[in-house]
């Protein structure tokens, strides 16, 4: 009998040879176990605990277990054939037999997988001395014979019987294959150009298209091997995302291109689609707090904690200028001055490299500098987003500063913008996508954004798809429509609309970003590195309360209310004081907006008063009918949390369409009190206050800061200074944009020290 840990592991790549029936046969064979197998084997007589409850499923306080027909609770992998013959094995806990889920068990030194029902779905396990393979729906095989290869490059085939369990071996000859990865360790020692030509023109364009993960049907990764997917299909926690990003991995390998793929992700304000991640404050507050060194730490943390979650690559940095505070994406910006955009996504970018993911320098380029008035009409009409951007040489150049930074600093992708330059949307400006490659030296790949090839200015889909792949563009984020992507590109080569080289090109960019990263030498990310252990460390949420601190703009502090001082009450008030889907913003759990207003892991802002008082001598009040107590009031107001053109403004007012329900109630009611007002303001951009500003004492800029609200806490109470300064100028009406008057300048920002 063979050693079974070098057959792929039972989770690479295999070949269905035949199927047939099988009735009954294989129950008697004489099947030898490894050693280090028997440990693991489910008995009833490993059991402790006796039970009235016999074949069934028991909820009980510490989690599921499994009583067989003695009433033993079971451990290890149990094997039961449900109501239609599939054939389900579980694993339960060795210890106390309880369900295990969402976990990586290492099987004589290979991994076998398990996902949220406690199915097997992955890999050769061991039950009651025989050997079942697991396949990727959760269920064993039977009735098959399956092609495998030893570490000695022999195939060898292998057939299940009825009850699923191993039956046969035999030899089929010799096919030279490294170790347990198939054909996929035949990448290993090819350059990207080798594994590029060892490929169908199929297989190529199949590498060239991304799509949204909850857009693949069953079986689609294991026919295709697409080169990348992205987005969500539910709320998932890191171990949740390690088994979705894993089982497509399993698909990927087990293709007959068996290219590994990667996953892509907006983690733009940390791992901010896993739930119990830290959450660092947006952008447009890192802009305020302009220090490079802790831009490199959040890069640094970000892809340790997307290393937890599988997700190899980031969609960021974004590196556009905000122009117009009307654009819905403002908070996404580091601000105006491209000097600090410049140095803060150099900065960033480095961290996510030495972290060791891929960073996506976006969206080339102009996406800030659009033209109010010039949206998008697609399929919603915008008022500012995807616009034109009407740009100077000069300011071109500028812009194109940014980027040569992110090249010489390595960064490995690049993202087109939705937005159009001077009338020509960028997804078909070959000018200015080949400069980054002719000019530039930019040797990653180019990738688009969200299905915007769809609204380029060709009439048709193929058309559209044929002007995008020949300007440029490498990798196609056309979320629904991949697989007719992918076949345009064959047809168009077929016909002579794009030149092979040009897809040969494409190809050999995006495998040698995957080659450089280590997918094809760890496509499991078996081996890979992390420094904690789980998302959402108190170390990585110290760094995020340091941003925290550092992000915030003290705009106004009349009679010197801030500090306030130990021995001091307080009345918090308005709708942003207990928001955590407010505090953190878009892409939070979801695009626009996490779905709930609370956020596991997220400590508003109330919260942070609450936990801080004592250490800083105060006395929290929140109920209304407590609010004459206080000495001073804190009122929190702000911004509902948008994305992209959802945020997209007329009036930009703090109490206009996109306010907080509550702002001017709670305004009003602060004012009431006759008490000193110090605001708070939580929101994407600067908006426009009006009269209310001149009732308050004091008044502070806290734009997004995400999951650790007990930041600011800090910073009102005195444990560290203000050091935050505006990113952009601040207008005071609609009006200003853009005629250089203001409301307050750029670079603003006081001290409570006078400093």
């Amino acid at each position: 009998m063979r050693k079974y840990g070098k057959r792929h592991a039972g989770i690479l790549a295999y070949t269905l040879v035949f199927a047939f029936a099988f009735c009954g046969c294989g129950s008697k064979d004489d099947v030898t176990t490894s050693a280090t197998m028997e440990t693991t084997t489910s008995a009833a007589t490993e059991s402790t605990t006796q039970a009235t409850s016999k074949g069934e499923w028991v909820e009980e306080e510490d989690g599921t277990r499994y009583y067989d027909e003695s009433g033993n609770y079971v451990k290890g992998f149990f094997k039961i054939i449900d109501d239609y013959g599939i054939i389900r094995i579980y694993r339960f806990d060795p210890e106390n037999g309880f369900l295990e889920k969402n976990t990586k068990i290492d099987v004589d030194g290979y991994p076998v997988y398990v996902n949220g029902k406690g199915e097997v779905y992955g890999g050769w396990v061991p039950v009651d001395g025989k050997w079942y393979f697991c396949s990727t729906k959760g269920s064993a095989v039977k009735n098959e014979t399956l092609e495998f290869y030893d570490e000695d490059g022999t195939k060898v085939l292998y057939t299940f019987g009825n009850d699923g369990a191993m039956i046969e071996e035999s030899e089929d000859g010799d096919e030279p294959v490294d170790e347990s990865l198939g054909k996929t360790a035949t990448y290993r020692n090819m350059s990207p150009e080798e594994i590029t030509a060892s490929l169908t023109l199929e297989q190529k364009a199949a590498q060239m298209v991304q799509p949204a993960i909850y857009n693949l049907a069953d079986g689609q990764m294991q026919e295709n091997c697409y080169g990348s997917v992205l987005s969500k299909s539910a709320i998932l926690t890191a171990a949740e995302w390690r088994d979705e990003v894993d089982y497509l991995q399993l698909l990927a390998l087990s293709s007959e291109a068996s290219i590994p793929f990667i996953y892509g992700q907006d983690d733009v304000h940390g791992v901010n689609y896993c739930e119990g991640a830290v959450y660092f404050p947006h952008n447009i507050g890192m802009g305020a707090a302009n220090d490079p060194e802790l831009m490199y730490q959040i890069g640094l943390i970000t892809a340790d904690e997307a290393k937890l979650c599988h997700m190899m690559w980031n969609f960021a940095p974004c590196l556009a200028q905000s122009a117009d505070p009307r654009w819905g994406r403002t908070y996404e910006s580091y601000g105006a001055d491209l000097e600090i955009i410049k140095s803060l996504g150099t900065s960033y970018t480095k961290g996510l490299l030495d972290g060791g993911i891929v960073a996506c320098a976006k969206h080339y380029f102009g996406d800030g500098n659009v033209k109010y008035g010039t949206g998008e009409i697609s399929d919603v009409a915008r008022l500012i987003d995807r616009g034109d951007a009407q740009l100077t040489e000069d300011e071109i150049n500028a812009l194109l500063e940014v980027y040569r930074g992110q090249i010489k600093a390595g960064v490995q992708t690049i993202m087109i913008s939705h937005s159009a330059l001077n009338g020509l949307k960028m997804h078909e400006n070959a000018d200015y996508i080949m400069r980054l490659k002719n000019e530039m030296g930019f040797e990653g790949f180019i990738v688009s954004d969200w299905d915007s090839v769809k609204n380029t200015s060709p009439s048709t889909y193929y058309d559209q798809v044929v002007t995008a792949v020949n300007a440029g563009i490498d990798m196609l984020m056309e979320v629904g429509t991949f697989n007719e992507a992918m076949e345009i590109i064959v047809d168009a080569v077929n016909k002579g609309d794009i030149k092979a080289s040009r897809v040969d090109d494409a190809v050999t960019r995006i495998i040698r970003v995957k080659k450089n990263v280590g997918l094809f030498d760890d496509p499991y990310l078996q081996n890979i590195k992390t420094k904690q252990a789980d998302t959402g460390s108190a170390e990585y949420r110290a760094v995020a309360e340091k941003a925290v601190e550092e992000s915030l703009v003290l705009l106004k502090n009349d009679n010197n209310v801030l500090p306030l001082k130990s021995g001091t009450s307080i009345y918090l008030t308005g709708p942003a004081a207990d928001h955590a889907q407010a505090q953190c913003g878009g892409w939070t759990l979801d695009w626009n907006q996490s779905p709930n207003k609370d956020i596991p892991g997220v400590t508003t802002i109330q919260a942070g008063f609450l936990q801080k008082a004592e250490e800083y001598g105060l006395t929290v009040y929140t109920d209304p009918d407590d609010a004459e107590k206080a000495d001073v009031v804190v009122l929190c107001v702000g911004e509902q949390a948008y994305a992209e053109w959802n945020g997209d403004t007329e009036d930009l007012q703090l109490c206009g369409a996109l306010g907080l329900y509550g702002n001017e109630d709670a305004i009003a009611e602060a004012a009431s009190l006759g008490k000193p007002v110090v605001t708070l303001i939580v929101a994407g951009r600067q908006v426009i206050l009006g009269n209310d500003y001149q009732n308050w004492d004091a008044a502070v800029m806290c734009y997004l800061p995400g999951s650790e609200g007990q930041g600011i806490v800090n910073v009102l109470c005195g444990k560290t200074d203000f050091r935050g300064k505006l990113p952009s100028p601040w207008y005071g009406s609609v009006d200003q944009i853009g005629t250089g008057e203001t409301f307050l300048p750029q670079g603003y920002g006081l001290t409570m020290s006078g400093e």
